[in-house]
């Protein structure tokens, strides 16, 4: 790929970001389109964020994608914000304007929303109970995701009671499903009846532990969704698989995701296909 002086930029921050699809994602759009445009992957530290991103607006970028640990950060840098940011207090897409002002989105969540609704039918969630893993900001922009699917309750399971009893509180005003809290002590109960369990939190990520949690407590038609990408088939998923559970990964969602983001930073929205998701498990086999 060659750039011209010319060249549409965006990033993509984390820390880290060596694992972060996003750049292949979009490269394969930037490629398909003919597009002259990159998006860069920038291993930004946590008390760095703000600086890097005041630099990026100075060095012309249009935006950048938000992940991991920085979702929060970002949205409160944000000037303006759509709903589903300010109901999970937390972005993964911000777009820099002509006029200085960071505009902050939340794509996450509708990512997550058609993933799910592709996997398992658009109404095959509406007034189900749903569990979520973790009580961060990807665990809010799974509480937006599942309020479109028309769930009926959301029960948070997360290490610290606290953490999730703060998720709740915030998020209670803005979506309809009843918001319930668990520890992971008391997963056999929070597990009971659940259609589908959400994972989020980075636990099966490549070079980070998994997530034991007991499957049994579930019933066998409940499906068990990783956001995690990185592995394609986490340890979580290929348990759940191997005890006959559905499975849905996180490269739909990362997909999903991404089609905004372009087309903020490219001004072209592009399509989300069989080639496209082909391409991205191909790259995830031959690994970095």
């Amino acid at each position: 790929m060659s750039l011209s002086g010319a060249a549409k930029l965006a990033g993509i921050i984390g820390w880290p970001v060596s694992q972060a699809f996003s750049p292949r994602l979009h490269g394969f759009w930037l490629a398909e389109l003919g597009i002259d445009g990159a998006l860069v992957p920038l291993p930004v530290r946590p008390e760095d964020f703000s600086v890097v991103i005041r630099g990026l607006m100075k060095a012309g970028f249009r935006g950048v994608s938000v992940t991991i640990p920085h979702k929060e950060a970002a949205f409160a840098i944000c000037h303006d914000t759509d709903l589903a940011a300010r109901a999970a207090g937390a972005v993964n897409l911000l777009i820099f304007r002509e006029n200085g002002r960071i505009e902050g989105r939340n794509t996450d969540a509708t990512g997550l929303a058609a993933s799910l609704r592709e996997s398992l039918g658009a109404d095959a969630l509406k007034g189900k109970c749903a569990v979520i893993l973790g009580a961060g900001g990807a665990a809010r922009a799974v509480v937006v995701a599942l309020h479109d699917l028309g769930v009926g309750e959301i029960r948070i399971v997360n290490r610290s009671r606290g953490r999730a009893d703060q998720l709740a509180a915030a998020l209670a005003p803005h979506v309809a499903p009843k918001i319930a809290v668990f520890d992971d002590k008391d997963w056999s109960n929070a597990a009971q009846g659940a259609a589908v369990v959400v994972q989020a939190t980075s636990a099966g990520m490549k070079g980070a532990p998994s997530l034991d949690i007991a499957l049994a407590p579930l019933a066998k038609t409940a499906a068990i969704c990783d956001i995690v990408y990185n592995p394609l088939e986490t340890p979580l998923l290929k348990r759940a698989r191997a005890a006959g559970y559905a499975t849905i990964d996180g490269l739909g969602m990362l997909m999903h995701q991404g089609v905004p983001a372009f087309e903020a930073f490219f001004g072209v929205v592009p399509r989300v296909t069989p080639a496209l998701r082909k391409t991205l498990e191909e790259a995830l086999d031959r690994g970095p």
